[in-house]
């Protein structure tokens, strides 16, 4: 999961940019970058780390321009090396560069395509550079100069029929404009919108979120359909054009359980309001099922669960407390590469408020459970604090299956809810007492929202994936990216690379 960014102004925009990633940090911590256009030159800034840490006053400084785009990354298979942090750029049509959030399910076939056919080479091992280099091929095939919107909106309709996955894109041409574009599935999120400076002039954004918009003072003017491409020029003008021969919006599901600040709308749906349909849903589901369940008090596993958690007291009739504290300043176990971090990272993130514990029976409350490992280690430290019981309740169905549209998670063999039932999955938590939400339960409380999706995303809980390209060589091959042994032996080989950069210089 990426967070993306691009601004076509009439001011300079590296601080709106900035301002916009750091907001939609939550979506990617890995590493930043912004490319700005200045005097018909790229101008790019990208590292590993957090926006506030990738870039300084003296990089700002060089980010001139009135156009740019942004990137937070969010790994989900490959490297973590810096040299794949986005945006990526090619020289060749003008000059193109991009920012992707999402995975394309047919990079492997893509990227060998790129090389044998269209002669293009491919410099990492990212299927962003290879979404990049298909754009690219297919503006070049355009052969006009200037290009035109019909120019832009052909090659758009190209990469649809090329690319699979799931992906959401923005990119900039030298001389031209800003090109963003969503999945025919509309997986991954995109809006649009506008504000108009003080000199009365009109400047345009996409971002994947709408609190980018907010953020730097644009107004929210929709999402980005699937399929959609929007295409703006540096002279102000913007175009749009349904560029999918069959577009179906299936957004994902886990951007409103997990991923998307609540303070944002995706597909006409307030996160917010999705959350707390979801506790009303689940607290409907305990009060059925656990009604001899002795429960004193209802704590969330901070921060997504809060909304959740409240609502869920409240159908309970059970007091809502704040059980754990947590430090905002340790990196989440959920994109953490190995196991033993993310173990050893559980106990720096929380800490228990033992008065709220002890002597009382708990339903702890989280948004999901994916390996289990956290969950684990949270019930401990509520025991350590004196509970006699610890329920816990999942507001997401059992994650059972890999994502393959950009999200990190396990391996199937990793996933703890994978082949086993719910009292298993209890057992190896250690809880008196586990429910989850049912998958139903789950996509009506966030339909509720906007009740003409017929759909959603929700592969990680019912193994169905909507591209319908998704066979067990491609599990087995993700499972050889994504397993915890595969990320250990990548990190040994790349402190072996920097290793070696080190001594040689």
């Amino acid at each position: 999961m990426c967070g993306i960014v691009g601004i076509v102004g009439q001011t300079p925009v590296n601080q709106s940019i900035y301002d916009a990633l750091t907001v939609l940090q939550h979506r990617g911590q890995d590493a930043a970058g912004i490319v700005t256009i200045d005097e018909n030159r790229f101008r790019l800034r990208k590292a590993n780390g957090l926006v506030k840490d990738v870039f300084q006053l003296k990089h700002m400084q060089r980010l001139q321009g009135t156009v740019g785009i942004g990137h937070n990354r969010y790994p989900t298979a490959g490297s973590s090396s810096a040299s794949e942090a986005q945006p990526f750029y090619v020289n060749s049509p003008y000059g193109i560069t991009l920012a992707h959030n999402g995975n394309l399910t047919n990079a492997n076939d893509l990227r060998e395509s790129l090389f044998q056919q269209d002669k293009r080479h491919l410099n990492t091992t990212s299927d962003s550079e290879v979404l990049l280099n298909v754009l690219a091929h297919q503006i070049d095939k355009a052969g006009n100069h200037p290009l035109t919107e019909e120019d832009i909106f052909k090659a758009v309709s190209a990469v649809h029929e090329q690319v699979s996955g799931g992906y959401a894109a923005v990119a900039m041409v030298i001389g031209h404009g800003l090109i963003a574009f969503r999945d025919p599935n509309g997986i991954r999120p995109l809006c649009l919108g506008k504000r108009v400076n003080e000199n009365g002039q009109e400047e345009y954004m996409v971002a994947s979120e709408s609190v980018a918009l907010d953020a730097v003072g644009f107004d929210f003017i929709r999402d980005v359909a699937p399929g959609e491409a929007i295409y703006a020029t540096f002279d102000g003008k913007l175009y749009t054009r349904q560029c999918a021969a069959s577009p179906s919006l299936t957004p994902c599901i886990f951007e409103f359980v997990y991923f998307s600040r609540p303070d944002s709308f995706i597909d006409k749906i307030s996160v917010y309001a999705a959350r707390l349909n979801m506790g009303k849903m689940l607290g409907a589901k305990i009060r059925k099922e656990w009604e001899d369940m002795d429960i004193d008090v209802v704590i969330p596993i901070p921060e997504t669960s809060m909304d959740i958690a409240l609502e869920i007291s409240q159908v309970l009739n059970k007091p809502y407390r704040q059980g754990f504290v947590k430090n905002r300043y340790v990196g989440r176990t959920f994109i953490m590469p190995g196991q033993q971090q993310r173990r050893k990272s559980v106990r720096r993130k929380l800490n228990a408020i033992r008065s709220e514990f002890k002597g009382k029976n708990v339903l702890l409350v989280d948004d999901s459970i994916v390996r289990g490992t956290t969950s684990e280690q949270i019930i401990e430290m509520a025991r350590e604090a004196g509970a006699k019981k610890v329920y816990m309740a999942s507001a997401a169905p059992e994650i059972r299956f890999p994502n393959v549209y950009g999200i990190d998670m396990p391996s199937a063999n990793e996933l703890i809810a994978h082949g086993r039932d719910v009292d298993e999955i209890s057992k190896i938590i250690g809880a008196d007492g586990l429910i989850f939400q049912n998958l139903e339960d789950l996509e009506n409380a966030v339909r509720e929202g906007n009740p003409d999706i017929a759909s959603f995303e929700s592969s990680v809980f019912c193994g169905q994936y909507v591209t319908d390209d998704i066979d067990q060589s491609y599990l087995d091959y993700l499972e050889s990216l994504r397993s915890d042994d595969a990320k250990t032996v990548r990190e040994q080989q790349q402190e072996l690379a920097n290793l070696e950069i080190h001594n040689e210089s």
